[in-house]
């Protein structure tokens, strides 16, 4: 392999959060997914991720959030870096700096923007050239649901049916200004834990035992499908039903798998439940609540409907802030000096 003097880049990427989930994996080593998924990449939150090949080094440096990173978070972002230097023919160690505007492993997908900056970041500084289509297969190998990450506005991860995985990839549905009514209220619990089970070691026990799992990958495709419909209509109609449904079944198949896999606290339960009666007052679905593999919930609804929506989720107890996001853009290079992401977002 080739040495080279010091070199570095720093991207931004967004975390995304699942319309419909993926969960489970055919392949591990390939990271395929059992079924399709649909997400919303968020405007305002960002990981902001530094890599600098070195010379110097002896071995791989990597911190997160000002601290040095060890044991499996550390080894991922190491095998991720070990797929840039076979790509690029480099052997150089590099340091890694990677820093997050928002909490981090507690169901905001800290994972899906961390391995998306650190795909951008560690690429650029190895001297390769990736088009955004190559950019999203390389992040999938750090966390599945950071090929979403690399681009902007409503993504689908097409699971594909190949055994080498040729046919699995993220592609854009929309881009991020098509449907500026639609936000999503994310409601920060107080006190969320931070996962002790990354989600590709607790999504392989649901696959194992859980007796729901069958039957959620039967309507999967079909969620898909009437999902990807509606965010093309702009139907909230027909969106916000549809992605409660899957946030339930998710859910299900967490909570019957052997052990339970329980990410939600009573804070997160009491969001669910003032949901359901946000609705009934107001005798339609204006709001569409959904999770990911923590405690935080993301509750979608029209612009319009937000005042009516948010002071209620506001005065529950243990709810620390509830932010207003929409749809934003995908990952992206922010030069070559190294930084964090801006100010916390409201």
């Amino acid at each position: 392999m080739r040495s080279r003097t010091a070199r570095s880049a720093t991207f931004e990427a967004p975390p995304n959060i699942a319309l419909v989930k993926y969960w489970g994996l055919r392949d591990r080593a390939l990271v395929l997914p059992f079924n399709s998924s649909v997400s919303m990449t968020l405007d305002r939150l960002r990981s902001r991720t530094t890599v600098r090949f070195d010379p110097s080094l002896d071995e791989d440096a990597v911190e997160l959030n000002g601290a040095p990173a060890a044991g499996g978070p550390r080894a991922a972002v190491v095998q991720l870096l070990d797929r840039v230097r076979a790509l690029a023919g480099v052997d150089e160690r590099a340091t890694v700096r990677s820093r997050n505007n928002f909490p981090t492993a507690s169901g905001l997908a800290s994972s899906a923007s961390g391995f998306a900056a650190l795909a951008g970041a560690a690429s650029a500084a190895a001297g390769l050239r990736l088009s955004p289509r190559e950019l999203s297969r390389l992040a999938r190998f750090g966390s599945g649901s950071a090929c979403r990450s690399v681009y902007g506005g409503f993504v689908e991860w097409s699971a594909g049916r190949r055994p080498d995985g040729r046919d699995s990839g993220a592609r854009p549905i929309a881009p991020a200004g098509h449907w500026p009514g639609l936000v999503d209220l994310v409601v920060i619990v107080r006190g969320a834990p931070e996962k002790a089970v990354r989600s590709q070691d607790a999504m392989q026990s649901t696959v194992r035992t859980s007796p729901a799992y069958a039957r959620r990958l039967a309507e999967v495709p079909g969620r898909v499908a009437r999902i990807r419909r509606a965010i093309r209509r702009r139907d909230a109609a027909s969106l916000f039903p549809l992605v409660m449904e899957e946030c339930d079944s998710f859910r299900e198949v967490c909570e019957t798998t052997v052990p339970s896999l329980d990410y939600l606290t009573s804070v997160s339960r009491a969001v669910l439940a003032e949901v359901r009666a946000i609705n009934r007052a107001a005798g339609r679905l204006i709001a569409a609540y959904t999770h990911d593999a923590g405690a935080h919930i993301h509750v979608f609804a029209l612009r319009r409907d937000v005042p009516r929506i948010r002071p209620r989720l506001r005065s529950l107890p243990g709810v620390e802030v509830v932010r207003l996001l929409r749809a934003g853009p995908g990952a992206h290079p922010v030069g070559s000096r190294p930084g964090v992401p801006r100010g916390r977002p409201r």
